[in-house]
């Protein structure tokens, strides 16, 4: 018996691994095709379809030029504070929300007009000053050190983890992949229920969901399977047979069944794409997060032929760690965000799952309220967009933090002191998509620590 169970958990400490590859980053293209192979099953349609789809912001988004001060005193705070790097309150008024909180008004950016559409239409919220913790703490307790705290505050790859996976960098599973897992019973094909269209993201590893990953092109392909090997079938027959046999040596069987799941899981995506009729909602090909959504609204579409009745996706854009060229490149930035979130929302309404699919926001942090004379620097808290046919928006949930440095929600430079805990957003979404009240600590291990875990978005 010992000589079969050593293999057996050398076999699975491979898979574990091996789906945690750069779990933080992005890992090498092998790993990336291997790691995230699910296993072709017999696809069945769903009935009660739900996706959640995280548009990670990564690099850390400045808070204070995306929802910005409007009323004329909280502005004028904002404006001495951000000196240089402050908008221009004239450039304001078109996407000014009506909403009041506290007699304070805000304003998204400029360039989030389309959003400013959807908050309209009650279609997109913001979750207000959200953030990494361990449980609920205050001013006092953070400056006392009485309370736990996120591991290293301030480091990307650190809290770009944390928000992940509510653990520091070398995690191997997040709450995006563990909410994956209560859901693979009931897909048919399981292979489809984590699928990342951005490289790898310890989001999207569970314990036993692994993420698929594909590109904005579809499915990955091992070209000399799918094609002719120089020119000859006789040689990607060979191929395929050398690289999918069976093999004695854990390791390599192993190998070969993930490549024969690849293959397979391949065939299956690029057929459910092609059969798909042409999209109506058009997207801006020259951006690559909507190059991205454009695929995920594409995969959502395939949801019958693919078999699947819940799942998770991940897409991203880089390029927020603005220390310098803040004014210069920010805009840019919210530019991308706010045309290819608009699209994919009017692709779900194309496709009728408007009220089936949520989609959020996600960051390693937010940034200092301070300019530093060119940009801002790392902070922790920062606001989020929750945006779905299912979502009460127009609304804001959380607490509107105080436009002051050293103030009762500072805990430095503007550094915003979290007074909503990414658990409860992420209990909130996965209440959404259907984890029991009993199930949640599974998927957010922290969320026990929390009395509030609905944010009201539903």
């Amino acid at each position: 018996m010992k000589i079969n169970r050593i293999p057996e958990l050398q076999r699975r400490e491979f898979l574990r691994r091996a789906s945690a590859l750069g779990a933080a980053g992005t890992a090498a293209p092998w790993a990336l095709t291997l790691a995230g192979i699910g296993e072709a099953a017999a696809a069945t349609a769903p009935t009660d379809y739900r996706a959640l789809v995280c548009v990670f912001l990564y690099g850390g988004n400045d808070y204070g030029n995306t929802l910005v001060p409007y009323d004329q005193p909280s502005y004028d705070a904002y404006a001495t504070i951000r000196q240089t790097l402050s908008t221009p309150r004239d450039q304001l008024a078109a996407t000014a929300l009506g909403l009041s909180v506290g007699g304070r008004q805000m304003a998204l950016a400029p360039q989030l007009g389309k959003l400013k559409s959807l908050w309209d239409a009650g279609k997109l919220g913001v979750q207000l000053n959200v953030g990494t913790l361990v449980q609920p703490t205050t001013l006092a307790q953070y400056k006392a050190q009485s309370v736990p705290l996120p591991p290293k505050l301030f480091s990307h790859n650190d809290q770009q983890s944390v928000w992940q996976s509510s653990a520091p960098e070398g995690a191997v599973t997040g709450w995006g992949g563990r909410l994956g897992d209560l859901f693979l019973s009931g897909n048919g094909n399981t292979t489809f229920t984590c699928i990342n269209v951005s490289g790898n993201a310890v989001y999207m590893a569970g314990k036993q969901a692994v993420q698929y990953q594909v590109s904005t092109s579809g499915a990955v392909p091992i070209n000399g399977v799918v094609r002719p090997l120089y020119g000859s079938q006789a040689c990607s027959d060979a191929l395929r047979s050398m690289i999918t046999a069976s093999r004695s040596h854990w390791m390599e069987a192993e190998l070969s069944r993930v490549t024969s799941r690849s293959i397979g899981a391949q065939g299956i995506v690029s057929a459910s794409l092609a059969a798909l009729p042409a999209m109506k909602t058009t997207f801006d090909t020259t951006s690559s997060l909507s190059n991205q959504l454009a695929m995920v609204a594409k995969l959502i579409a395939a949801r019958q032929s693919l078999g699947v009745a819940r799942q998770v996706y991940f897409v991203s854009i880089g390029g927020f760690d603005l220390h310098d060229f803040l004014v210069n490149q920010h805009p840019g930035l919210l530019t991308a965000v706010n045309d290819a979130l608009a699209s994919f929302y009017a692709a779900t309404v194309e496709l009728g799952v408007e009220n089936q699919v949520t989609t959020f926001t996600a960051s390693d942090f937010g940034r200092t309220l301070t300019s530093n004379g060119d940009g801002s620097d790392h902070g922790w808290g920062s606001h989020h967009f929750i945006m779905g046919g299912a979502v009460k928006g127009g609304r804001y949930w959380g607490t509107l933090p105080s436009v002051s440095v050293n103030g009762p929600d500072d805990v430095g430079q503007g550094r915003l002191l979290p007074t909503t805990g990414v658990d409860q957003l992420g209990a909130t979404l996965a209440t959404w998509m259907g984890v029991s009240a009993t199930d949640l600590p599974t998927v957010l291990p922290q969320i026990g620590n929390y009395t509030q875990r609905d944010m009201g978005y539903f």
